[in-house]
């Protein structure tokens, strides 16, 4: 039987969202994980389903339980970053476990990289019981090659080598100018967004050129930028990063990676070649 922890680090589960969580539970036991859940899931008070700190006591709990191999975050939304200050850095470097998240969850995955040099997935779970795509979602998560095997097409240059940080533009954001953003370095920068149209994608590639980021990393990935999508918004968000990144940077898109329910998933802090 493989232990593994659910967590929701961001804002709180909605009462309504019970029943879904409940069969993800019921989904995963009968393929004989056994879930650990943390006592901050549903809402506490107002977004929150505890403080910063207990939120982080309940992940640490996950992280410091030798039995647990995989850790899923199955929140989303803004508070995420709150818990940064209360995780216990040393101890998540020598476990064995593995956090999973998307979204809001781009705050701590890179900041357990930077800070450790951890891997962990960029992919939502909850894909397996609340989506259209359901049944697809649970093939590729007992099929984990399948899963993290995103399909990329290049629209600059045709190859690229690195380690991947970012997610989520909004939120990987949010760490600018703290200790948990990571060096950028011959990075790949894989950027996604679900809302957000010209006007914020545009202010948040001109804040990562004026942070330098286009001039360290070595390719970048574009995921899905579902807002922009839905209302085909000119310029595509292609043409915008064209304007921010180098002519000899290596640009690749993919429709796998992002916040629809047919997405797969990505290792953050990982090495990848295309």
């Amino acid at each position: 039987m493989k232990k593994v922890g659910i967590v929701a680090c961001s804002d709180a589960q909605k009462e309504v969202y019970r029943g879904r969580n409940e069969e993800l539970v019921r989904f995963l036991e009968s393929i004989d994980y056994e879930p650990i859940l943390s006592s901050c899931i549903y809402a506490a008070e107002g977004v929150f389903s505890g403080t910063p700190k207990a939120r982080a006591e309940q992940l640490m709990s996950m992280f410091a339980d030798p039995d647990v191999e995989e850790i899923y975050d199955i929140s989303g939304g803004d508070v995420a970053n709150q818990i940064l200050d209360d995780l216990d850095y040393e101890l998540i470097s020598r476990s064995r476990a593995a956090f999973w998240g998307y979204s809001d969850l781009t705050t701590v995955i890179n900041a357990i990289y930077t800070m450790t040099g951890k891997a962990s997935v960029l992919y939502q779970i909850k894909h397996m019981v609340y989506s259209n795509s359901t049944e697809l979602q649970k093939e590729r998560f007992l099929n984990r090659d399948e899963l993290f095997s995103p399909a990329f097409r290049f629209v600059q240059k045709n190859a690229m080598k690195g380690i991947v940080v970012g997610g989520n533009i909004r939120c990987f954001l949010k760490l600018a100018g703290t200790g948990y953003f990571p060096d950028l370095e011959n990075k790949i920068l894989l950027l996604e967004a679900y809302g957000g149209r010209v006007p914020q994608m545009a202010t948040y590639l001109a804040q990562l050129k004026q942070i330098g980021a286009f001039e360290k990393v070595s390719g970048i990935i574009l995921g899905t930028f579902t807002a922009m999508e839905q209302n085909n918004c000119i310029p595509n968000i292609v043409t915008l990063v064209k304007e921010y990144a180098r002519p000899e940077t290596p640009i690749a898109v993919t429709r796998d990676i992002g916040h629809g329910d047919d997405a797969k998933a990505i290792m953050i802090g990982k090495e990848i070649e295309i």
